[in-house]
């Protein structure tokens, strides 16, 4: 039951926690993003793993320049202390960075090209902000029309006009996000980042326990006057346009700083370590539609699924990527989704979205709620801009 040929693990899956990003400076603000891995590369080595065994390290950084220009994965294995021979790569597709470079890591397992991989990701928006790097497909006017570029914004509240859903749902739904994050376990597979002694962070800030739909449906919308719209009307004179706008500061993703790192292996590479896995990948899917909608993510799960051989039913977690309140709303009705498997510890819009940290947060925070619920399969999805989406299926393995 899996779409590759042999067998990839999930050994060992760490993530840090999630600091906001603020005007005044969040909680990481201080921290470079070669820190923020390498705080998880050292604990994935404390906690056991035989760095001189890795391979490859594959990480997903959105915005690949400043900082996380050049080779961050590298930097940060020099940085973390790692054996001089450990290489390093990233692999930048913007929302979907992270899980694409758990998609690149489980592919040179299965084709036996390495035996152990860590893949993950980071960002640091507080020091590398979203289009820090002005990529020409955001800023060149001929370029922006062939590929329909808009504001991932007005993409958000035009995907959630076309689907039907209300100012109303998208506030019903942050709330709910807030309060499962609120709520949420604390979890062994979140690495404090420290300074010495001190702790700088030890869990994602955000989530709010009283969040009310009173309070949210009071916040003024985004995008309504967006001057993307001008472009949709052009390329899509038959789209529907919300009156007023629909996301808000609640509806919408938090800016976040993070990072998120897994051990990727064969059966092979877990007899070297002496370790059992937590969980095996059984499908990858990436996917485009035309921009300016959110909704590959729907087609890249269903890929995913298909390729795992599974069916939605069987789903025990799903993190779908909090895109926007209509992302997940949009993915729970397409594939028939039990909401209460959706997003069950709460999402983007209360603890943020630290763009190439997130894919392997998903994974990180699903198999952590596998394990508290004894289930077996878990889906992963994000959209992102330029119409991309990505979806991983992963199958506990019972210990």
């Amino acid at each position: 039951m899996s779409q590759f040929a042999s067998d990839v693990y999930v050994y060992d899956a760490v993530r840090t926690p999630k600091g906001r990003v603020r005007r005044d400076g969040g909680t990481l603000a201080d921290v470079p993003a070669y820190e923020l891995l390498a705080t998880l590369l050292r604990s994935l080595g404390e906690r056991g793993l035989d760095t001189d065994l890795v391979e490859d390290v594959v990480i997903g950084t959105s915005t690949a320049a400043g900082e996380q220009g050049g080779d961050v994965a590298r930097a940060a294995a020099l940085w973390a202390g790692w054996p001089d021979a450990v290489p390093g790569g990233v692999v930048s597709r913007l929302c979907c960075s992270g899980l694409d470079a758990i998609g690149t890591a489980t592919a040179k397992v299965a084709s036996g090209m390495n035996e152990l991989v860590v893949a993950g990701g980071v960002e640091s928006m507080s020091r590398v902000p979203m289009l820090f790097d002005k990529p020409a497909f955001a800023f060149e006017g001929e370029l922006q029309d062939r590929t329909g570029y808009v504001t991932i914004g007005v993409a958000a509240d035009l995907t959630a006009a076309d689907a039907g859903f209300t100012r109303a749902d998208l506030d019903t739904y942050a709330v709910r996000s807030h309060q499962r994050s609120a709520a949420a376990p604390p979890s062994a597979s979140i690495i404090p980042l420290m300074s010495g002694e001190s702790v700088i962070l030890a869990h994602d800030e955000g989530a709010r326990s009283n969040a009310a739909v009173e309070g949210f449906a009071s916040l003024p919308t985004l995008f309504a006057e967006d001057p993307s719209w001008e472009r949709v009307a052009r390329q899509l004179p038959d789209s529907r346009r919300p009156a007023g706008g629909l996301h808000t500061f609640g509806t919408a993703p938090q800016l976040a700083d993070g990072a998120s790192a897994l051990v990727l292996g064969s059966g092979r590479a877990g007899s070297a370590l002496g370790a059992a896995p937590l969980a095996r990948i059984v499908g990858v899917a990436q996917t485009a539609v035309r921009s300016p909608r959110l909704t590959a993510s729907v087609q890249a799960a269903q890929d995913a699924l298909a390729r795992a051989g599974i069916t939605a039913e069987r789903l025990d977690v799903v993190e779908a990527n909090e895109s926007f309140a209509v992302s997940p709303l949009l993915l729970t009705r397409e594939l028939g989704l039990d909401p209460g498997r959706v997003n069950p510890n709460g999402g983007a819009v209360a603890t943020g979205h630290p763009l190439g940290a997130t894919g392997g947060i998903l994974l990180v925070n699903a198999l952590d709620e596998l394990e508290r619920i004894d289930g077996e399969f878990a889906l992963l999805a994000i959209p992102g801009g330029l119409g991309l989406g990505a979806a991983v299926v992963v199958q506990r393995v019972r210990r």
